[in-house]
């Protein structure tokens, strides 16, 4: 009876995309007083990554506070079955398209300060963030995490779940974060098409070093990315821009490297 003979079959391990986006962003020639966090999500895929998300590890939000101000906003509008005021709408026109600071304190006051934004959270599903106190809503402490989370509440796009904010709230952001300023087009925007953008920039008078973050939603070779980067450390605004953005690119990469 002739020997009978085996054949072993290679079995193809798919890639891990937070290994090969902790590759990608371990390239980066970064400040060396910073640090980066990174959340991706191909919204029609499903598949994500993330880096630099330890539990614990939180970061000023600065501006990007102001897409979940208004979020909190809208909600507390919905609660109340009406429409946002004309002066509310003027305020989040501001607020989002050049970063007003005076119509986010505006609107902070509307929702009640740090106890509202805090309420409206537990409700869009953002359980590592805290909202500021004493009226420092740039202060709210997020992670990356949080932030793809309430991208996925405004976008609403296949794998990003039930949201709290109805159709027309959610169409009301996309809108607005869909006409920022020319100046501030920058951030997560350098990873693709952006069909929706917050950044955020805040130099810390303790350190003299800059937090600067940036959200939204981008596509790229016919896929939707959520995109959240958040960082701090940075010794400039110009290099922590860099430093995003480059994180940005390493995020949208990683989905795509191996696929």
């Amino acid at each position: 009876m002739p020997a009978q003979r085996t054949t072993r079959r290679s079995v193809r391990t798919a890639p891990n995309p937070n290994g090969i986006l902790a590759g990608k962003i371990a390239s980066i020639d970064k400040a060396g007083t910073a640090s980066v966090s990174v959340a991706v999500l191909d919204t029609g895929d499903g598949r994500g990554a993330r880096y630099g998300v330890p539990a614990g590890r939180t970061y000023d939000t600065a501006s990007i506070a102001k897409v979940d101000i208004l979020a909190a906003v809208l909600l507390h509008a919905q609660d109340q079955h009406r429409s946002l005021t004309s002066s509310e709408k003027s305020y989040a026109t501001s607020m989002i398209h050049v970063s007003d600071n005076a119509s986010a304190d505006a609107l902070w006051g509307v929702i009640g300060g740090a106890p509202g934004l805090d309420a409206a959270n537990r409700r869009l599903g953002l359980d590592a963030t805290t909202a500021g106190t004493g009226g420092h809503w740039g202060l709210t402490q997020t992670t990356a995490g949080d932030q793809l989370v309430l991208l996925g509440a405004v976008f609403g796009d296949g794998h990003s779940g039930h949201s709290a904010l109805n159709a027309a709230s959610r169409t009301y952001i996309r809108g607005l974060m869909g006409g920022i300023s020319a100046d501030q087009d920058w951030g997560v925007s350098a990873a693709g098409k952006a069909a929706g953008l917050k950044n955020g920039w805040l130099p810390r008078s303790r350190t003299g070093l800059w937090d600067i973050n940036s959200i939204g939603r981008v596509t790229a070779d016919g896929h939707t990315y959520l995109l959240a980067v958040v960082s701090d450390g940075n010794k400039s605004m110009s290099s922590g821009i860099t430093l995003v953005e480059k994180a940005a690119k390493a995020a949208v990469a990683a989905l795509r490297t191996g696929t």
